[in-house]
């Protein structure tokens, strides 16, 4: 009896970790104007045409110019039943690195996920910020991305294409393919916009390098 119950528990864990592997949740942090809403939104959108169940959130609470703001996505395979603020992500999303100073952005980061952070900085500067951090810790100069692609610095288009390639919640080849009609849309009449947002996603897709 006790090897049947034995059988049934290691059942009901097998199961229970299969279908934690179907989430994936994901916070960003970032400061306000930077866009990481609107990358959360995005990635959000992305994986829903995607075919995915989806939420895309930002923390309540006033966008500030410069202060720092929260935002959350949960993508999964099923539907998702819980509906809060997300507390033990798999992936963390920096777009500003000044807040690893102020802001506690390995709380609750699971370590077989990891963290993506937008730098200039090298990998022996970073780490040390991370508090012992154990997981996978991945880095992305987004400025230079930018500056090569678009001529401006939009740190969330860059950071969005990273963050899908370190998730893994969607095949990049088709992330790229919704993010180019989700932008043919918007920016119809400026063509230049475009081709600098698509090349500034697949650079990202490049230049993004794991450092632990």
């Amino acid at each position: 009896m006790r090897l049947i119950w034995a059988y049934v528990l290691l059942f009901c864990l097998a199961g229970k970790e299969r279908k934690m592997r179907n989430l994936t949740e994901i916070r960003w942090h970032g400061r306000g104007g930077q866009g990481a809403k609107t990358a959360a939104l995005l990635l959000a959108d992305v994986a829903f045409q995607a075919g995915m169940h989806v939420q895309g959130f930002p923390e309540y609470g006033p966008e500030r110019m410069g202060a720092p703001i929260t935002a959350y996505d949960r993508i999964s395979a099923k539907p998702i039943r819980v509906h809060s603020n997300i507390y033990e992500p798999d992936f963390v999303a920096v777009v500003d690195d000044t807040l690893l100073h102020s802001v506690d952005v390995t709380a609750g980061l699971k370590e077989d996920g990891g963290i993506l952070i937008n730098t200039e900085k090298s990998a022996e500067e970073i780490v040390p910020m991370l508090k012992g951090y154990k997981g996978k810790i991945y880095l992305l100069d987004a400025h230079k991305v930018c500056m090569a692609t678009l001529g401006k610095y939009f740190p969330n288009t860059p950071m969005l294409a990273a963050m899908v390639k370190i998730s893994g919640v969607m095949d990049t080849e088709a992330f790229l393919k919704d993010m180019e009609g989700s932008l043919q849309h918007k920016f119809a009449r400026k063509p230049e916009v475009l081709e600098g947002n698509m090349k500034a996603l697949r650079l990202a897709l490049e230049e993004v390098k794991e450092c632990q």
